[in-house]
């Protein structure tokens, strides 16, 4: 399969069967991170894989799982960041995105459902796994196999905005 097929059928599943993930398609999706591009290669993701039971139950304080049993915690560490000396702006949480991206990519190669979550309660992730003041948890990482299936790679023609929409060329334009 070529990438923009695969791009196509990776989609966000909230409903997960009870059926743990392989220990080799896990060390794959993992691998997939691991490769991962970020600034300057700082490399800053730090992921707690949780499998266990009592702990999923301490994930579903701080946000759902829809049944997974399967959550990578996707932190980062903030103590070696590149800054943008222009204005400031911390590259790591788009580094923290693209480590993601491959990963959600690399799970749908593999039949395994995800969706990234970003709405969760950090502090109580913190608290939970005992997780350092420098390390910042940045998104979860749901995973598992899907109840009811993948979406259909053809919902993007009618779900996603055409590029006259959203790409401009050589200089920014107004869009309707």
């Amino acid at each position: 399969m070529n990438f923009l097929e695969l791009a196509k059928q990776r989609c966000s599943i909230r409903s997960f069967i009870e059926k743990p993930i392989e220990k080799k398609k896990l060390e794959y999706i993992l691998e997939a991170g691991r490769v991962a591009p970020s600034a300057c290669n700082k490399q800053p993701q730090r992921i707690i894989v949780v499998q266990n039971a009592e702990n999923i139950k301490k994930v579903q304080k701080a946000y759902r799982t829809f049944g997974s049993q399967c959550v990578f915690i996707i932190c980062r560490d903030k103590r070696n960041e590149l800054i943008r000396p222009f204005d400031n702006k911390c590259s790591g949480d788009l580094d923290i995105g693209i480590v993601t991206d491959h990963m959600m990519l690399a799970a749908r190669e593999k039949g395994i459902g995800s969706v990234m979550v970003g709405l969760f309660d950090p502090g109580i992730i913190t608290k939970e796994f005992n997780i350092p003041e420098y390390i910042q948890p940045t998104a979860l990482l749901i995973l598992g196999y899907p109840e009811n299936g993948f979406l259909s790679e053809n919902r993007h023609d009618k779900e996603r905005k055409p590029l006259d929409e959203t790409v401009m060329m050589e200089e920014y334009t107004l869009l309707q």
